[in-house]
């Protein structure tokens, strides 16, 4: 990883600790001083209860153990505050640790909701799940433990050094030797496994893709008895995380072996020079600063141990956050209109804005003279000369013009990626056009905000989303301020009222996301009792029909029909007959429009229309 990168990502971090949690992080350094000071302390102290308590004592006849049981107590008590202090410092760690995730999760989730549906179409779920899992973990292991374990181990190091050399310069040398050559191990180590927790953290993404696409498609597999192939896919990809992980964990583990190693040579060696030392008379060194310099040189050595294992958090944690900040600097669905479409009640030639549902969409007019007007929305769209490509410089739609008049019903037919779906997606600018115009009464749909236009689009889509949570909660995500009786109208409207009040709990039964426990038609009564309860002007049918059988269709194509009464609606399906009846049928081919008219015109035609209907031949 760039060390310039490392920098700037911890910066970044830093900064979510210190903009809500700044004053308990400030007590957190306060705790963590008197922690190392007291450690510090109790070592120094050892010099004086050794030369000033024991020693003399050992020479008397008949000591007295008063001065060393008040210098114990002091003793004791230095441990005491060196306990609560460490207690609290973690204690506040867990409330700013735990606090920054969630507000890490907040904003990553809400910066998701912004992105634009080319992201998604780009990225794995299972890949996008793993920011909010495996990333946030590492980020908690290093913010609730790193972090506070850095400072502290810091400033012991300081503390001990200063300590040290107020002790005996001499052994000081010495520690500060061997603590280099720790130093110098650790630097070489961090190096190699710096790459390896990187790749390791990129491979767990793969792997959580692999696993939700599989999970999702499970039913697929067995019924096409791939799961040999599934099973040897995921070997590759857990082979490879295994590998990273195995090079990033080999050169961890190898670390805080060769620095303990490190650390027990030093422990011997200040031992044994000690000792020479006070034989010799040598550096002014006593028994009482041999006992205090060994559990000096103990508090010294240990924290570049534990810094260094510290570090492989770090690194692991730096890479989930880089990893997350390039989700949070994903550029957001851009949106520059400025046209608003609001619900209105119209009276007559007279409208108004309203907050209550009333089922008619308007758009706010500004005129020049400061005067503003409500214009009804009626539903024409118009398509002239769209070319569009999901890539750059490669165009899957070429010179689309048709429109739609209010209340028409137009359909789409084609082979699969002719572009009936990228259509619809354009008018719901779910992506923008190469070049060209589509119009909404009148209205570039540039010009239209973005949410407005949406709100005011029916969708009706062939795979059904639902969400936990009851089925008038489902109902209403189309409009969250609906009352009951506009879900009741919306799901008569739809055909769904009947199931509905058969189930055990009414409106109120529970759905699970997967919409398990409803059939494949009931789901998409309530789709299309979702796209109702907005009244739109204008709705979108996405082969709504195509994964039901023939008598489901029927009560659904009926409530669809009573949805459509009175809208203008696009029809994207495979089966033809139930695009017959439309005003406009288009018919396209690599992006581009080959024939149009209605059912009875093309069959006369007897081109490519013709021969689907009458079955020369199919659509792929």
């Amino acid at each position: 990883m760039n060390k310039k990168l490392d920098k700037n990502t911890l910066k970044r971090l830093s900064g979510y600790i210190f903009k809500q949690y700044k004053v308990r992080f400030i007590f957190v350094i306060i705790f963590i001083i008197i922690s190392s000071a007291t450690s510090v302390a109790s070592s120094l102290f050892l010099e004086r209860l050794v030369d000033d308590y024991i020693e003399p004592m050992l020479n008397m006849d008949n000591p007295v153990f008063t001065g060393l049981l008040h210098a114990l107590l002091v003793m004791i008590a230095i441990y005491i505050i060196g306990i609560t202090s460490n207690y609290l410092y973690n204690r506040i760690m867990i409330v700013i640790g735990q606090g920054t995730l969630r507000d890490i999760r907040n904003e990553m989730f809400a910066k998701m909701q912004n992105l634009p549906i080319r992201y998604f179409d780009t990225h794995l779920n299972g890949d996008i799940m793993s920011y909010y899992t495996n990333d946030i973990d590492t980020l908690r292991e290093m913010i609730s433990r790193g972090i506070p374990q850095v400072f502290n181990l810091s400033i012991t190091l300081v503390m001990t050094l200063i300590a040290m050399l107020t002790t005996n310069v001499y052994l000081t040398g010495l520690v500060l030797v061997v603590s280099i050559c720790m130093i110098a191990a650790t630097k070489r180590i961090t190096g190699h496994s710096r790459k390896y927790f990187i790749k390791q953290q990129q491979s767990i993404g793969k792997v959580d893709g692999y696993i939700e696409e599989m999970i999702a498609g499970q039913k697929v597999i067995k019924v096409f008895n791939h799961e040999d192939e599934a099973k040897e896919n995921f070997k590759k990809l857990n082979d490879e995380l295994f590998e990273d992980a195995k090079k990033a964990n080999s050169y961890a583990n190898i670390l805080m072996p060769t620095l303990a190693n490190l650390g027990n040579l030093l422990y011997v060696l200040v031992a044994i020079i000690g000792g020479i030392m006070l034989f010799n008379n040598f550096g002014g060194v006593t028994l009482g600063v041999i006992v205090a310099f060994v559990n000096l040189s103990k508090s010294f050595s240990m924290p570049i141990a534990q810094l260094s294992q510290q570090i492989n958090s770090i690194i692991m944690a730096m890479a989930g956050a880089k990893r997350i900040f390039e989700l949070m600097d994903e550029e957001p669905e851009y949106d520059e209109g400025y046209v608003t479409l609001v619900n209105a009640e119209i009276n007559g030639t007279e409208i108004k804005e309203t907050d209550h549902y009333t089922g008619k969409w308007a758009w706010k007019h500004l005129h020049h003279d400061g005067r503003l007007e409500y214009i009804e929305l009626k539903g024409h769209i118009e398509l002239s000369d769209v070319d569009f490509g999901y890539d750059e410089g490669k165009l899957i739609l070429h010179n689309i013009s048709l429109y739609a008049k209010p209340g028409q019903k137009i359909a789409f037919v084609g082979a699969t990626g002719a572009g009936k779906t990228t259509i619809t997606n354009l008018i719901n600018r779910f992506y923008d056009i190469e070049d060209g115009k589509i119009r909404y009464d009148g209205i570039n749909i540039n010009k239209i905000n973005k949410k407005d236009l949406r709100r005011s689009l029916g969708m009706v889509l062939q795979d059904v989303n639902l969400f936990t949570g009851t089925i008038k909660e489902n109902i209403k995500y189309g409009k969250e301020d609906a009352t009951d009786e506009e879900v009741y109208d919306a799901a008569k409207l739809a055909n769904a009222h009947n199931f509905i009040t058969k189930l055990p709990q009414g409106y109120d039964t529970i759905v699970d996301g997967s919409g398990s426990n409803l059939s494949q038609g009931q789901k998409q009564l309530l789709s299309i009792a979702r796209a109702a309860i907005n009244n739109p002007p204008v709705m979108i049918l996405d082969e709504a029909t195509s994964s039901i059988d023939t008598r489901t269709e029927k009560i659904v194509q009926d409530g669809m029909d009573k949805l459509m009464e009175g809208r203008t609606v696009f029809v994207i399906a495979h089966r033809l007959s139930t695009v017959r009846n439309s005003k406009a049928i288009i018919v396209l081919d690599n992006g581009r429009i080959i024939e149009r008219g209605d059912h009875d015109d093309l069959i006369a035609q007897k081109g490519v229309y013709y021969r689907l209907y009458t079955g020369a031949f199919e659509l792929e």
